[in-house]
Parts: structure tokens; C-alpha cells; sequence
């Protein structure tokens, strides 16, 4: 049984070390996605500003429907840190294509033109990531990798069982096999849980995207938005303050306007007295699209065990959950399949030249 795990470990393994590195490679640089994007483009990411000093979401909104008439707000990305630029995803009258924009929030000024999605380079890297740029197909290809990634740190665990023996084992003064065979194994130990919870979390989204573009939504043709969804006379700051109320502490961090006819107005959020792995975007307040009604909260203090385990797979993803520190760690470990491809695909080699030499030499003999 052992043997046969090692045959899969080690060929599945050559089977996905490209598109593993390249997803990994992609998720070590988007965990600094933002400091990124502050650090090349600074006139459309960055602001510089006092908290809390924000324009009124009214304001906001007039100013978007201004410079952009020809497209509909679908949703809206909020910020309030006195650096980081609201982001606002419009769409093309005529259209169900989304764009991207960037907003100052606290001068109110939109900043260039609408651009697809992925037209900025940590949102392509993050098209990369996430569907290697081909689109509800690269879901598919990006969960099975998923899967084969979860499958490999349980199969090494499993292989090297008694690797507690062996956490801090580095044989330096070697030969480059035992080296390389030592350094897979050291790695291996020590990423494997951080690589689980990716592998995981990753299975996780795109299954769930899948069922959702697949099944949910396969024999509805795409609605082309032609004008706003909603009564435009309603106040987005008199909904903000109703949330607010409704919901004690309740701070929106993201806005869904309805782009498909039956979507309500949506504003997800966070609250107080929630664990350090809540999402920014764990709570929801809904409200009637024509008349403004507040529709039933979901306040995730008040959610099943299941559902606020869902929702914390996003810093856990991510890895932001312990600021900087965890950051840098998952950073790191998103670099470990790049150690596991040139350890792994040496040993493999080193071991079949043994194998083709006796092939060889017993073609040899019969001769």
C-alpha cells in the first residue's frame, strides 16, 4: 500500500508541477496585491487622506453616473483607510461585460476609463491563479489541481508518517541525492498543513463557482444591462444608516447593486465581536431594489458553525488573518512547490538511470 501511494505521490507530482508552481508563484505574489498595486500604479490605487473623511456615498455615486453615463454600477469596493482607492465595477450599457474603475473617495474623482477586469497586472496574475486565463474552464483545471495538491501533502504525510523524526533533518555535507531527497522531505513536513488549507479552501471556490455557472445559471441567457436595475431616487446613505442601525457596528466594505433583474440592493460588511478569521465580508444587508425596504440580515454572530467556517476560508486563503506575520508566512510556503518540483523531478531522474542502465545492459547480453 505504502508502495503504491509513493508511484502516485511521485507521478502525480510530475503531472502537476508546472501548473502548481505557476498557481503558487501567482498566490505568493497576490498575497501583497495591494502593495503592489500601490507601489506601480499610484495615481489610480492610492489616495492620500485622513480616515473617515470620505465623500457621501450619494455624492459618490452622482460623480460615477457623470463621468461614466453609458454604464451601470454593479458593485463598489470601499475603502477607508486614507490610502487605498475605492474600486467600482461598471457595466456597458448593452452589455454584461464588466469593468473596472478606480474611485477617490475622498476628493471624488474618478480616475481613467473603465478597463476589463483583468487588465491591470495583479488582477491578470489573479486571472492566472484563478482560472489560468481561459475562463469557467480554468475553474475546472484549478480544482483539480486543488485536489491533486490536497492529495499530496495527505499522501506525504501518510509516507513519511513518523516525520516528527525527521522536522529539523537537513543533511548538508552529502551527497546532492541525499540533499535534495532530505530537503523535499524537511519542506514537505513543514508546508504540509498551510498547503491543506489552501488546497482546501481553493477546492472549495471553485467547486462552488462551478455549480453556480454550470448548473445554477446554464439555460439563462446573459441579461444585458440597459439602464439602472433599482429606483434611482433611493439614498445609498439613508440605506448605509439603516444597516448601521439595524445591525449594531455594522461597516460596509462592499456594495452589490442589482445587475440581473431580480438581485436585491446588497451591502456586505463586517461587525464587532467576531473571531480573527472573519471575513471583511462575512454580514449582509439587503434592502428591496424599488422601495428600499430592508430585507432580513445575515449577521454572521449569528450564523451556523458551518457557514462562519465558509467564511473564514478567505483569510485563510489569503493569509491575512495575523496582519504582516502571516502574510510573509504564506508568502513563503506559496514558493515551497517550486523546491518540490526541482527536488522531486532530480530524484525521479537519479532513480531511473539505475533502471535504464540494467535495460540496457540486459538488451546488451541477449544480443
Amino acid at each position: 500500500m505504502k508502495k503504491k501511494l509513493h508511484l502516485w505521490h511521485r507521478y502525480l507530482g510530475l503531472v502537476i508541477a508546472l501548473p502548481l508552481i505557476i498557481i503558487s508563484l501567482t498566490g505568493s505574489i497576490l498575497v501583497f496585491k495591494e502593495e503592489i498595486d500601490h507601489l506601480i500604479m499610484p495615481e489610480l490605487a492610492t489616495v492620500n487622506a485622513s480616515p473617515g473623511s470620505r465623500l457621501s456615498y450619494d455624492s459618490l455615486h452622482n460623480t460615477i453616473k457623470q463621468n461614466l453615463p453609458n454604464y451601470e454600477v454593479g458593485s463598489w469596493e470601499v475603502f477607508d483607510d486614507g490610502k487605498t482607492a475605492d474600486r467600482v465595477y461598471v457595466l456597458e450599457h448593452g452589455t454584461d461585460t464588466w469593468s473596472k474603475v478606480y474611485l477617490d473617495q475622498y476628493q471624488g474623482i474618478v480616475r481613467a476609463a473603465p478597463q476589463p477586469v483583468d487588465y491591470y497586472l495583479t488582477d491578470w496574475l489573479l486571472d492566472l491563479h484563478y482560472k489560468f486565463l481561459i475562463g469557467d474552464t480554468g475553474l475546472w483545471f484549478t480544482g483539480i489541481i486543488s485536489l491533486i495538491l490536497m492529495f499530496m501533502g495527505i499522501s506525504g504525510l501518510v509516507i513519511y508518517r513518523q516525520f516528527w523524526k525527521k522536522f529539523f533533518t537537513l543533511r548538508v555535507k552529502v551527497k546532492r541525492m541525499a540533499f535534495f531527497s532530505d530537503l523535499h522531505k524537511l519542506v514537505g513536513i513543514w508546508s504540509a498543513p498551510i498547503l491543506l488549507i489552501l488546497g482546501f479552501t481553493g477546492v472549495y471556490w471553485n467547486i462552488s463557482e462551478i455549480i453556480h455557472h454550470e448548473f445554477e445559471h446554464a439555460d439563462e441567457p446573459p441579461h444585458l444591462v440597459q439602464g439602472a436595475l433599482y429606483n434611482p431616487q433611493l439614498s445609498i446613505d439613508s440605506l448605509m444608516a439603516t444597516a448601521k442601525t439595524q445591525m449594531g457596528g455594522f461597516r460596509a466594505t462592499y456594495l452589490m447593486f442589482p445587475y440581473e433583474p431580480d438581485l436585491p440592493i446588497t451591502f456586505f460588511g463586517e461587525v464587532a465581536n467576531t473571531s480573527f478569521v472573519t471575513s471583511e465580508y462575512a454580514s449582509v444587508v439587503s434592502f428591496d431594489k424599488e422601495t428600499g425596504k430592508q430585507l432580513p440580515n445575515y449577521d454572521i454572530r449569528e450564523a451556523p458553525f458551518f457557514l462562519v467556517v465558509v467564511d473564514s476560508f478567505r483569510k485563510l486563503h489569503f493569509g491575512y488573518f495575523a496582519g504582516l506575520t502571516s502574510r510573509i508566512i504564506w508568502c513563503l510556503i506559496g514558493l515551497t512547490p517550486l523546491i518540490f518540483a526541482i527536488t522531486g523531478c532530480y530524484l525521479w531522474l537519479k532513480r531511473r538511470k539505475p533502471t535504464r542502465r540494467r535495460q540496457d545492459s540486459s538488451a546488451y547480453s541477449a544480443a
